[in-house]
């Protein structure tokens, strides 16, 4: 047994001199950064997650089995959230149009034109992020519809738009129907 050992640890030692002659501290370290960062950006790499959740929403107890997203707004379809970003206020407590108990409306808000399915028309949107508590972090949301660039303030969905108020923390979003497009 003890010969098997004493083989093993020359052969060991052996290749490791081979390598060692062929190949410099550099190139090992080299191919060490290239390892480092190859693996810091393999999950930034675009993937589809479109399927991901589709099992759980299925299981959903208390969904009616035939009912379109478009219609329910407890989901990210529904017709009324084609600009919308952030949680939705009526998986947080509060409704469509109205903040949960210990937050306040923002003072400010975007705006999006959203077509409702049922009756074919346009309609002007307000988006009324609810503030004062922490995010509520129950039914994320991220519709970009017609989303215009950061410079175009009033159509953009990316910012906290709880900056006007007292608390500056976000906690869900409102959709509250303003007009007819």
């Amino acid at each position: 047994m003890r010969s098997l050992f004493n083989w093993i640890d020359r052969r060991t030692e052996q290749r490791l001199r081979q390598v060692a002659h062929s190949h410099g501290r550099r190139s090992l370290l080299a191919r060490l950064g290239v390892a480092l960062v190859g693996g810091a950006v393999l999950p930034m790499l675009p993937f589809d997650r479109s399927g991901q959740f589709m099992g759980a929403q299925a299981a959903e107890p208390g969904k009616a089995p035939g009912a379109k997203a478009h219609d329910d707004p407890m989901q990210c379809e529904y017709w009324r959230y084609c600009a919308f970003d952030g949680y939705l206020c009526t998986c947080c407590g509060g409704t469509l149009t109205q903040c949960p108990p210990g937050t306040d409306a923002s003072k400010v808000s975007w705006v999006g034109t959203c077509l409702n399915p049922k009756d074919g028309r346009h309609y002007l949107v307000s988006y009324n992020d609810c503030c004062g508590k922490g995010s509520c972090g129950e039914c994320l949301c991220n519709n970009n519809e017609r989303e215009r660039p950061g410079y175009r303030l009033g159509v953009h969905n990316d910012i906290n738009w709880c900056m006007a108020n007292t608390s500056s923390m976000f906690h869900c979003t409102t959709s509250v129907i303003v007009g007819v497009a």
